[in-house]
């Protein structure tokens, strides 16, 4: 799951919005909860359908999850509750399960999924389970034949029971397809225009990438511009101290800064966070690599970034080379890096 990146009045909608829908009568499809997220939040219905989805999948056992501000007790109080068929409950609670398995087994059992989602009848709870496997199949290197069967689920179950365009925009479980099709390189058959024009959008956003510039300060206060860098391998890493996977990444990243940093790989780790909550932080992880601080999230738009981790990488030329979705093992990394030209 890639976790949302928010501002604090972003938050305090999520909260007032679950404790709207938890006071509500009766029980709410994922269909109707879907259509309600995406009425309260128009242009950022991601950020709200990921935190209604992980409340109803993970069981609110997100650590992180949004940025909730609100106890953890709380959360499994007011989450949504969803007439799950006797045939979808027992999917729901392996997909509870995942983050508890070993990578190994933890690939086949996302391959499973994706075949058992791809079983159900069409509907909006197949489009749900199989948007919110997608958003966990990236969470480190599960396999490309695993990636292949999901994205394979998510297109079937986008092209029977298609999703409502939202304000002129593709709504997410395309976008997030054509997230998986673009970046994990697998394919997907579709014959739709919310999933033609989600492609052009990540086109175009990469586009956006490429020209970027920015300048932040790190923790000491030193200014760093990104085109000041040509010559170097730049990586720039999205992340918050509050984000699981980004604190997973982070000894990786660590370790190929030293393997490299003598061969010109430059670590941009930028956080939306004050620096108050940032430095003891990276002081007790023991981090080397340069972290700044992008506290009004100009940057954080500037590259698109609504889920953290994500990862850039630009090549000495300031070509963008490679880039990621979600978290990445070490293997994955060097994959990354190679592509820029860093072996």
């Amino acid at each position: 799951m890639r976790y949302e990146s928010l501002p604090k009045s972003m938050m305090e909608i999520q909260g007032e919005w679950l404790l709207r829908l938890d006071s509500a009568d009766g029980r709410k499809t994922v269909g109707q909860i879907m259509r309600e997220i995406s009425k309260q939040m128009k242009h950022q219905a991601e950020a709200f359908f990921n935190c209604a989805l992980a409340l109803v999948i993970m069981g609110a056992v997100g650590v992180g999850m949004a940025g909730l501000l609100v106890a953890r007790s709380s959360l499994s109080a007011q989450r949504p509750q969803i007439a799950w068929s006797d045939q979808e409950r027992p999917i729901v609670q392996k997909i509870q399960g995942l983050r508890a398995l070993p990578d190994e087994a933890r690939a086949h059992a996302t391959r499973q999924l994706a075949l058992d989602i791809r079983a159900l009848p069409a509907g909006d709870h197949k489009l749900a389970l199989a948007y919110g496997l997608a958003n966990l199949s990236t969470e480190g290197d599960f396999g490309h034949d695993a990636l292949q069967e999901v994205a394979t689920t998510l297109a079937l179950a986008l092209a029977e029971h298609p999703a409502p365009e939202e304000r002129g925009e593709s709504a997410m479980p395309y976008l997030e397809l054509a997230q998986l099709v673009r970046y994990e390189h697998v394919q997907a058959s579709l014959d739709s225009p919310q999933y033609g024009k989600a492609m052009a959008e990540l086109e175009a956003d990469d586009l956006q990438r490429q020209q970027a510039d920015f300048t932040l300060t790190d923790l000491d206060g030193k200014p760093w511009s990104l085109k000041s860098l040509k010559g170097k391998v730049v990586l720039v890493n999205f992340w918050a101290t509050w984000c699981p996977p980004c604190r997973k990444e982070m000894p990786d990243l660590e370790s190929l800064y030293q393997q490299f940093h003598k061969q010109g790989l430059v670590i941009l780790a930028i956080s939306d966070q004050d620096v108050s909550r940032v430095k003891p932080f990276i002081d007790h992880q023991g981090v080397s690599y340069t972290v700044l601080l992008d506290p009004g999230r100009k940057v954080n738009h500037l590259f698109h970034v609504m889920g953290i981790p994500k990862t850039f990488i630009y090549d000495r030329s300031g070509k963008l080379a490679a880039e990621s979705i979600d978290k990445q093992t070490r293997k994955q990394f060097l994959s990354l890096l190679a592509q820029a030209g860093l072996e």
